[in-house]
C-alpha cells in the first residue's frame, strides 16, 4: 500500500503546478464595493447603457483552446471579489512569447496563449 500512496501523491504535485488560467485584476477605483456572495450575481454586459462607473480591469491569461464562457466565468468571479455589479468590454489578444512561438510537432499550440481583458464596472 505504502508503495502506491508515494508515486500517487507525486502525480497529485505533479498536476497541481499545470494551470490552464491565469487571472489578476486592477483595481483603478479609491472606493471600496463589498464583495458579492456568489459570480452569479455578475452580469456580462456587451453595450452597457446604464450610468456606470468603471472601478476595475479583470485580465485572465488563458490557453487559446478554452471556451470564452468558461474565461467570462473566471471573469465574473474576480468581479464578485471585487464588488462589481457587470463585466463588460471583453477584449482578447495573443501577445507578447506566447505570439512569438512556432507550433509545436509534437503537442500542437498548447503553448499558444491568450490574454482577455474586461472592465469592471458599478451601477450608479
Amino acid at each position: 500500500m505504502k508503495k502506491h500512496i508515494l508515486p500517487l501523491i507525486a502525480v497529485v504535485f505533479l498536476f497541481a503546478g499545470c494551470s490552464l488560467y491565469h487571472v489578476n485584476s486592477e483595481d483603478i477605483s479609491a472606493d471600496y464595493y463589498p464583495s458579492k456572495n456568489s459570480p452569479e450575481e455578475i452580469l456580462y454586459i456587451e453595450n452597457v447603457k446604464e450610468p456606470h462607473e468603471v472601478i476595475a480591469y479583470v485580465n485572465v491569461n488563458a490557453e487559446r483552446r478554452q471556451k470564452i464562457s468558461e474565461v467570462i466565468d473566471k471573469m465574473k468571479r474576480e468581479a464578485a471579489i471585487l464588488g462589481g455589479d457587470a463585466i463588460t468590454a471583453v477584449k482578447t489578444d495573443a501577445t507578447g512569447t506566447w505570439k512569438s512561438l512556432p507550433a509545436q510537432e509534437v503537442i500542437g499550440n498548447a503553448y499558444v496563449r491568450a490574454n482577455f481583458k474586461a472592465s469592471v464596472i458599478k451601477f450608479k
